[in-house]
């Protein structure tokens, strides 16, 4: 699905020329390290859409990529349905109040995240 990039500023999300179309995203997204509030794992994504996709694509039991719309905000979504993943909640993201996402590399981004901020404070 897509591919997670973490550094010390950013945690970029790379999407392929397909699925850019299929989420109507120019790029990829660059999310602001400091906006990352909490990581959570889950063995299915799907369970955590809320709202409506607008845009994107969403076909049952197999793909849901693009935007979803709800009260609570706007959540990029690139799950493939059936997979573990990650929830990410982000705070102060203009575009995003959360990220919902399928990766076989959830405990390694937890752990990631964990060290580094641990560093930071110490």
């Amino acid at each position: 699905m897509v591919t997670l990039l973490l550094d010390q500023r950013q945690l970029e999300i790379v999407l392929t020329r397909v699925e850019r179309l299929l989420a109507a995203q120019r790029g990829d997204l660059r999310i602001d390290r400091g906006s990352i509030a909490k990581l959570q794992l889950t063995d299915e994504p799907a369970t955590w859409l809320r709202g409506v996709r607008a845009p994107g694509i969403h076909l049952p039991r197999l793909l849901s990529l693009g935007t979803w719309r709800s009260a609570q905000g706007n959540d990029f979504v690139a799950i493939r349905h059936g997979r573990p993943g990650v929830v990410i909640d982000l705070d102060g993201d203009a575009r995003f109040s959360r990220l919902i996402l399928s990766t076989r590399h959830g405990h390694a981004l937890a752990k990631a995240l964990r060290l580094e901020a641990g560093e930071a404070e110490g």
